[in-house]
């Protein structure tokens, strides 16, 4: 019988791990593309015969989404399966309509085809839009389980944009490892933070192969979700994490709402500068759509060296570059800090901004008068530079979560933004992990 022909829609993340764990080495099916899109330059490439298998001795090509009409045409594609994430339903539901008007099916795939199980524990932590505040959820979790004398390794959801083949298992230690391995400023941006705790931070494209490993040397696995991605291990505690700047979207994301119905925990961020309307937005809908969740409450409160020198000044605020964009949020923390802290004037950057760094802000017209941290690669990163440099300004303020000097040389004087988890009141995220995982 000929395979069923597919196509996979992904962002070298979710689409990946679809095959990997349904697709590959299943002769039902032939996987004649992936389609590329989010992410820029990623697209061109081919995935790896060493990755594909052996039903795939020439690899599979990765074209850009615009061509999907094309591809399934030519190809005769009976099946396209959506695997990205952080979209509206409206926009999921459009893709849909395209494939379903040219014949082909449409499919969504779910955790029992696509979720590993691990020999370890496993707490998964996600959200309902990229910048709920994940990351440093996904940090107080690990806190929390090391104070258990728990040894805790982070797995992160991918982001494999250079050598698919030389990233297939990457094991981060040490800021050694993140230059080792070429990592752009949003992978620095999750691992970074993980390894100052001294945390073992895995991620890469065969995750299998990355929790095999793991397992090796975890009491725990940590999931660290990326966008608003369903988690890629079983969870034994499953957590989602809910922003009311942005109350309803928990259920108008793909897959965030799918997170915000499946959480054992959801925790609502943001308590110390959200509409008290808004947080019972978030309330009603957990109560309907998904009754039995414990909800957790929690601040983000901001840490600033010295907030004194931003009293006066006319600063330019550069947040962290997914949030900003299909994220589509308008400011962070680095924005709040310049107010809170007195700044006379937040600079527009958009009539600097270089090459993709104006391309990001076409792109992505909702950003507002900050500059987002974007580095998916040297060309970008040297783009970013340039545009910070070339924007009049007192000071810097950044608000992603590594050092950008480390990568840029800076010439406006600068400060970091920092910005932690607090739980408030009852229940607390260490009493569910301690119900869950055990002391």
């Amino acid at each position: 019988m000929k395979p069923i022909q597919v196509i996979m829609m992904g962002a070298a993340g979710r689409d990946f791990h679809n095959f990997n764990t349904y697709f590959r080495g299943n002769d039902r099916y032939e996987v004649v593309a992936f389609t590329a899109t989010q992410i820029p330059n990623i697209e061109g490439r081919r995935y790896p015969p060493e990755l594909a298998g052996e039903l795939y001795p020439a690899g599979i090509p990765i074209y850009p989404e615009s061509e999907l009409s094309r591809l399934i045409v030519e190809e005769a594609v009976e099946q396209v399966v959506f695997a990205y994430s952080d979209v509206p339903h409206t926009y999921v539901m459009h893709r849909a309509s395209l494939v379903l008007s040219l014949g082909a099916d449409f499919r969504l795939m779910g955790g029992r085809a696509t979720m590993l199980r691990s020999s370890k524990p496993v707490v998964a932590v996600c959200a309902v839009r990229t910048g709920c505040g994940k990351s440093q959820t996904t940090r107080h979790v690990c806190d929390e389980l090391q104070a258990m004398g728990k040894k805790v390794v982070a797995v992160r959801h991918p982001m494999p944009y250079g050598d698919l083949v030389k990233q297939a298992v990457q094991r981060f230690a040490s800021y050694e490892d993140l230059d080792r391995h070429d990592c752009t400023i949003e992978e620095r941006e999750e691992y970074e933070p993980h390894i100052d705790r001294g945390l073992v931070v895995y991620a890469g494209v065969d995750y299998e192969a990355i929790l095999r490993q793991a397992e090796q040397e975890a009491d725990v696995v940590v999931w660290d979700g990326g966008n608003n991605d369903l988690p890629f291990y079983k969870p034994d505690l499953w957590i989602t994490v809910a922003d009311p700047h942005r109350a309803g979207h928990e259920l108008a994301y793909y897959p965030g709402e799918s997170n915000f119905r499946a959480a054992d925990v959801i925790v609502v961020n943001k308590m110390d500068t959200a509409d008290y309307a808004n947080v019972r937005t978030i309330y009603r809908n957990a109560a309907e759509v998904n009754p039995d969740a414990v909800v957790v409450e929690a601040a983000s409160p901001l840490f600033v060296d010295h907030p004194e020198r931003i009293r006066g000044k006319r600063v330019l605020v550069i947040e962290d570059g997914p949030t900003l964009t299909h994220g589509e949020m308008a400011f962070g923390a680095a924005y709040v800090a310049a107010q809170r802290f007195g700044a006379s004037e937040i600079i527009d950057p958009r009539p600097y901004a270089v090459a993709s760094i104006a391309a990001t802000y076409a792109k992505y017209p909702t950003t507002g008068a900050v500059l987002p941290a974007m580095g998916y690669g040297e060309k970008q990163i040297r783009d970013l530079e340039e545009t910070i440099n070339r924007t009049p300004c007192d000071l810097v303020i950044v608000g992603t979560p590594i050092d950008l000097t480390r990568l840029l040389k800076i010439e406006h004087p600068m400060e970091r933004v920092r910005y932690e988890l607090q739980v408030i009141g009852q229940p607390t995220l260490e009493g569910l992990l301690r119900g869950r995982i055990g002391s």
